[in-house]
């Protein structure tokens, strides 16, 4: 799969190293549920992107730049529930690559593959509510706010309140 600038490869054991980079950098995981201090305790996240695979779950992309093929961030589906034809939208991107347009690039490829291939009708995205650039986002691409799941979750012992979103293939493919 591929864009303008950018190409996907699925997340392979091998990309540890990427993966550690961005899921320890406070200022990414700031808004997430997982955070990882240790290569070594990265490999719990490796296991995962491997279990969405295996299990028919979801699928998730290294996204990397074209024109140096550095690694940028990753990107995918998860939660994916095949009866009701719906799953879960996550992205993120290294400090590096913030503000370059990267998600509004590549995210439509990822919506695309979600309704064809994946024979979607509805992505779903959570975001914690106190983050408005992903927020921002999500709404520059078409995506309804559909309510607030207030503190419905915790992070380091505070009380997380949850946005949900929506886009659905036939809004989509107009």
């Amino acid at each position: 799969m591929e864009t303008q600038n950018c190409y996907f490869k699925n997340i392979e054991s091998s990309d540890i190293e990427y993966i550690f980079r961005g899921l320890s950098d406070p200022a990414i995981t700031r808004f997430y549920d997982v955070h990882f201090p240790t290569l070594e305790a990265t490999r719990e996240q490796m296991e995962w992107y491997d279990s969405l695979v295996k299990n028919e779950t979801g699928i998730w992309w290294g996204i990397y730049d074209k024109s140096n093929q550095n690694f940028c961030g990753a990107g995918g589906f998860n939660n994916w529930d095949k009866n009701h034809k719906k799953a879960e939208v996550g992205f993120w991107l290294l400090k590096e690559y913030w503000g370059k347009g990267i998600m509004k690039e590549t995210m439509p490829r990822i919506f695309d593959y979600g309704f064809s291939d994946m024979d979607l009708n509805r992505i779903e995205g959570y975001v914690v509510s106190d983050n408005i650039k992903c927020k921002n986002a999500l709404g520059k691409i078409n995506f309804t706010y559909e309510g607030t799941m207030r503190e419905c979750e915790y992070k380091n012992n505070e009380k997380i309140s949850v946005d949900i979103y929506s886009l659905l293939k036939n809004e989509w493919m107009k």
